[in-house]
């Protein structure tokens, strides 16, 4: 507890984690040590990435969290060099003067556990690919199953270790929307605000099978070898045949429409051959295989595993764990979701309305389907603006 009390010291002796100026973005480490997980198992030592936009005040009590997405990891703004091609996925609304004001807030993102893109430089995480102290080894399927509440509770060791004890607002998409509902659930006394953009209160069913598919290929891939493939071949067929059911799922038919229009439906090589592509298929392949190189397969089934058993509480009662909630909230859906569909959103808006709590719900409107809640969340810039400000 010491060691992790002195990094985070440190890091904020620091100074401010990103430029004003430049945008220019500084990634920390969190270490922390015996970690109990949701379902009883112990992680001797676990670290994980995070960032900051913006200054903490005095009263430490202008925090804004962000909790990132499936695929995503703590770079919600900024860049870490000046030549970088792209600012972290959110910059559209975190920065002086926009929605998410760093000039007024203090802003926070947190790698996850098992975080798919371990191999990336930037990207500091504990999971299956990581060594184990007690083995010196990766952890491969050793690995404890982590759950949406782990994800919450290791954020929460930060935050205390900084002496922030509560929130202004947790913001998330997607996957990091489970994280936001969660925190209002499991620590309502310390979060004034909560929103859920293109999220849920729990897994349906329905979404439970679909990722379902995500893992398949991985498992299929004889170079998966049971989990264990550390020190050999890694499984990339199977991760990148996941890595395009998680694109594709993510996306919207109108999308690919717009992406490939008059589409040949007798390209020369299909029509040839078995081997033959089209361009469609040979967009999504590209892709993940880019992404495969920075992603690791047992991350991929550990943050799947998590998301299909997630429900607001963690316990088997969504309306109970709704009851809990103190937190004004705001949902963003988007209406062309075919990953988590908008009525999930509104299941949990609606129990939240029925117990008396103070809940929005807007739509996200684009042909990018669930990604419009990434790509296109400016559109919700002056909705976010108006409920932290309130």
């Amino acid at each position: 507890m010491l060691r992790t009390l002195l990094i985070a010291t440190l890091a904020l002796l620091a100074g401010t984690p990103v430029s004003a100026d430049e945008g220019i973005v500084q990634k920390r480490e969190f270490v922390t040590e015996d970690f109990t997980t949701f379902g009883g198992e112990t992680i001797p030592e676990l670290r994980v990435g995070w960032e900051a936009y913006g200054d903490l005040n005095a009263e430490r009590d202008n925090v804004v969290l962000v909790t990132h997405f499936f695929s995503g990891t703590s770079h919600a703004a900024g860049r870490y060099h000046p030549d970088d091609p792209e600012a972290g996925y959110w910059d559209a609304i975190i920065g002086p003067g926009k929605a998410i004001d760093t000039d007024r807030f203090y802003v926070i993102s947190v790698d996850t556990l098992v975080n798919a893109n371990v191999h990336d430089e930037h990207v500091i995480t504990t999971g299956p690919a990581t060594v184990n102290p007690a083995t010196g080894e990766p952890w491969g399927l050793d690995f404890p199953v982590v759950t949406i509440r782990d994800f919450v509770e290791v954020q929460k060791r930060l935050l205390d270790s900084l002496g922030i004890e509560r929130l202004h607002a947790v913001i998330g998409a997607s996957m990091g929307s489970f994280q936001a509902l969660e925190w209002a659930v499991a620590h309502p006394d310390r979060v004034e605000r909560m929103v859920s953009v293109i999220g849920a209160g729990r897994m349906g069913a329905w979404e439970i099978a679909l990722l379902e598919h995500w893992a398949s290929p991985i498992r299929l891939d004889a170079n998966w070898r049971g989990g264990d493939y550390y020190g050999h071949d890694r499984p990339i067929e199977g991760l990148t045949a996941s890595l395009m059911l998680i694109t594709q799922n993510a996306l919207h038919p109108d999308f690919f429409e717009m992406q490939f229009p008059g589409h040949s439906n007798l390209p020369a090589e299909a029509l040839a051959n078995l081997d033959g592509d089209f361009a469609v298929t040979d967009w999504l392949r590209e892709r993940a295989r880019q992404r495969a190189t920075v992603s690791d397969a047992n991350h991929i089934l550990y943050l799947t595993r998590a998301s299909q058993l997630f429900i607001a509480g963690h316990g088997p009662d969504l309306a109970d764990a709704m009851s809990r909630v103190r937190a004004r909230t705001l949902f963003l859906p988007a209406s062309g979701d075919l990953l988590l569909r908008p009525g999930l959103a509104q299941e949990t808006h609606d129990l939240l309305v029925r117990a008396g709590k103070d809940s929005t719900l807007d739509y996200l409107a684009g042909p990018m389907g669930h990604l419009n809640g990434v790509t296109s969340i400016d559109q919700a810039e002056d909705r976010l603006r108006a409920f932290l400000e309130e």
